[in-house]
């Protein structure tokens, strides 16, 4: 079905894979239309109910994107370029169903985009984050400059962008970009643990927590909420949930 990533699905949780180790896994076209088809498979499946995505290999994640396709590019091309990735991270962005980034080694330029486009993220030992495109001559163009700044704030964000320097895995934790770091041997089972957990929970509750932690810091967050709290009260699982509760027994959700 793939060529360039590896899709498998395990107690309802989706591992996709970028494989292709020679090229320390970087992103090119059939990379990224494939990576669009198996997050479409994620988001159409109801046997799936969240995501990991992660490279080949020991040593990157993503190395960034396949530069070898940007030559000769013009102004035009780069922007349909742009907008192209930019449209395939919203997705996992805005995707209800949780995405775990596990970065298992060089998170770099593109690399880095799509570990920020995800839900959160969990680094190995070994793992470096960073924004080189200056030197090249370009900026990050998959939504790096906004994802960063929100991460890790506007001074460190800006610092990252503009000297192109990688942080390693411990500074990428203390700057809040990672959730966990640890030994790369424990790196999917920890992801696994948490998506396993997550999955004990009301699906819609949790699909709405994602879109609206998506939407805060916009005017329209509060309210959203506000609306989408009220949705809750009119679902089984709510039912369930606080019924459970009060029986002092482990709800069973049903996402409806």
């Amino acid at each position: 079905m793939y060529q360039t990533i590896l899709f498998e699905v395990k107690d309802k949780i989706a591992t996709i894979t970028i494989n292709r180790p020679d090229k320390m896994n970087a992103l090119n076209a059939a990379v990224m239309s494939e990576l669009d088809q198996a997050i479409s498979h994620v988001y159409n499946n109801a046997d799936i109910k969240a995501a990991v995505l992660t490279g080949a290999g020991s040593k990157a994640f993503v190395a960034g994107a396949d530069i070898s396709e940007f030559q000769g590019l013009s102004l035009e091309q780069g922007k349909q370029l742009a907008k192209k990735g930019q449209d395939i991270f919203f997705r996992i962005e805005s995707c209800p169903k949780p995405f775990i980034a596990a970065v298992n080694g060089f998170a770099l330029g593109g690399g880095c985009e799509l570990a920020m486009s995800c839900h959160f993220r969990i680094a190995s030992e070994n793992a470096k984050f960073g924004q080189p495109e200056v030197n090249l001559g370009l900026i990050p163009g998959y939504g790096g400059t906004q994802r960063l700044t929100q991460l890790i704030g506007k001074g460190r964000a800006i610092e990252l962008l503009i000297t192109g320097n990688m942080i390693d895995a411990d500074t990428a934790h203390r700057y809040g970009l990672v959730n966990h770091v640890l030994p790369q041997e424990n790196l999917l089972n920890k992801a696994y643990e948490i998506l396993g957990l997550i999955n004990t929970k009301a699906p819609l509750a949790v699909a709405h927590c994602i879109r609206l932690a998506n939407a805060a810091g916009s005017p329209e967050g509060f309210e959203a909420e506000i609306q989408a709290f009220g949705e809750c009260f009119a679902t089984e699982d709510m039912k369930e949930g606080s019924t459970a509760f009060l029986e002092k027994r482990k709800p069973v959700f049903r996402g409806n």
